[in-house]
C-alpha cells in the first residue's frame, strides 16, 4: 500500500478558505489516484476537517505511516513546531501509526512563476515595466520566515521587468502594507501592484486588499492593484506531490542556520531550545493525558 498524503493547514475561520483547502485536497485525490495514493487533510486549529479527523479516517482505511506535507509558505513556527506536535499527538494516541514530514512549500519557482501569472492578470494591458510589486507575506515573530518573504521578493524580480519588488506583512512584523506601499511610492513608483502571497483565502489576504484600497484613496496620485493570492490550482498541486516525494525518500532539506529554535539570534532568545507543543483545536476530541508533546523541533521526523 502507498503511502498517503496528509494535507496540514494551519486553519481559518473564513469559510471560503475552508472550502478552497478542501477543493485542493479533492484535486490533488483526483490528481494521484492513477498512482493508488490516498489523499486526505484537516487543520491544526480554528476549523475542521481537524488533523485527528483526517489522521483518523486515514488510520481508518488500513494507513500506518503517513507523509505529512505543511500547508504552509515559509518555515515559521507552525511548520516547525505547531504541526509536528499535532502529528505526533496523533502518534501517541496510536502508537501503531507514524509520520514522515515534508517541508514548507516556498521558497520555489513554481510559486514565483504562479506570484508572476496573478500580478499579470492585475496589470492586464499595462506592462511590467514601469510597475513596483509589493510582495506581501502573513508576518512572523520568527526572522528566519520572515527573511524568507524578503528572499521571494528578490527572486519574483530576478529576470522579470518590474521595476522593483519590496516585501511587507500584513501582521507580526515590518514594514506593514502601508508603509511598505509609502516606500515604493517614495521610490518614484507611480504604478504598484500588491501581491498576497498567501495559499488561499481568508481573514488576512483579505485585509491586504482593504488595506491597499485604503492607501489608494489617501494618495491618487499612485495607481494600487492587488493581485490575487496563490490559489487552488494545478501548479500548486503538482509543487505538494514534489513535497510528498521528497519526504517518502528521506530529502527534507531543512534550513537550520538561521533558526531561531537552534541559533541564538539577537532579541529571539526566548525561541531557543523552546518545547514544542500542539494548537488547542476546539474539535479536538481531548486534551489530557495524550495531549502528546511532539517533537523538541520541527525538523524531525517520526516513524511508525
Amino acid at each position: 500500500m502507498n503511502a498517503p498524503l496528509m494535507l496540514v493547514g494551519h486553519g481559518t475561520v473564513d469559510a471560503t478558505g475552508v472550502a478552497e483547502f478542501v477543493a485542493f485536497t479533492d484535486r490533488l485525490r483526483r490528481r494521484l489516484a492513477t498512482e493508488q495514493v490516498d489523499v486526505d487533510g484537516g487543520f491544526i486549529e480554528l476549523s475542521q476537517p481537524t488533523v485527528h479527523e483526517a489522521w483518523t479516517a486515514l488510520a481508518g482505511r488500513g494507513h500506518t505511516t503517513m507523509a505529512a506535507v505543511p500547508m504552509v509558505l515559509v518555515g515559521a513556527g507552525h511548520a516547525k513546531g505547531d504541526i509536528p506536535a499535532a502529528l505526533q499527538r496523533e502518534v501517541v494516541r496510536d502508537p501503531s501509526t507514524g509520520y514522515v514530514f515534508g517541508r514548507p512549500l516556498g521558497p520555489h519557482p513554481v510559486l514565483q512563476a504562479i506570484l508572476d501569472e496573478r500580478i499579470t492578470a492585475a496589470l492586464g494591458e499595462d506592462p511590467a515595466d514601469g510597475t513596483a510589486v509589493l510582495l506581501v507575506g502573513r508576518g512572523s515573530t520568527d526572522p528566519d520566515a520572515n527573511a524568507e518573504v524578503s528572499k521571494v521578493a528578490r527572486l519574483l524580480q530576478e529576470g522579470r521587468q518590474y521595476d522593483f519588488v519590496e516585501p511587507a506583512y500584513v501582521s507580526l512584523s515590518r514594514p506593514d502594507v502601508a508603509s511598505g506601499l509609502a516606500r515604493c511610492r517614495a521610490l518614484g513608483a507611480r504604478r504598484v501592484v500588491v501581491a498576497p502571497y498567501f495559499l488561499f483565502d481568508g481573514v488576512l489576504p483579505r485585509r491586504v486588499a482593504d488595506q491597499a484600497r485604503a492607501f489608494a484613496a489617501e494618495h491618487p496620485d499612485v495607481d494600487v492593484r492587488t493581485a490575487g493570492y496563490l490559489g487552488d490550482c494545478d501548479e500548486l498541486a503538482g509543487l505538494v506531490v514534489e513535497r510528498y516525494r521528497e519526504a517518502l525518500a528521506g530529502d527534507i532539506r531543512m534550513n537550520c542556520d538561521t533558526c531561531a529554535y537552534r541559533v541564538l539570534l539577537p532579541g529571539f532568545e526566548d525561541k531557543l531550545g523552546a518545547p514544542q507543543t500542539p494548537h488547542h483545536h476546539p474539535d479536538d476530541p481531548g486534551h489530557g493525558p495524550d495531549h502528546g508533546h511532539g517533537h523538541a523541533h520541527g525538523h524531525a521526523v517520526a516513524g511508525g
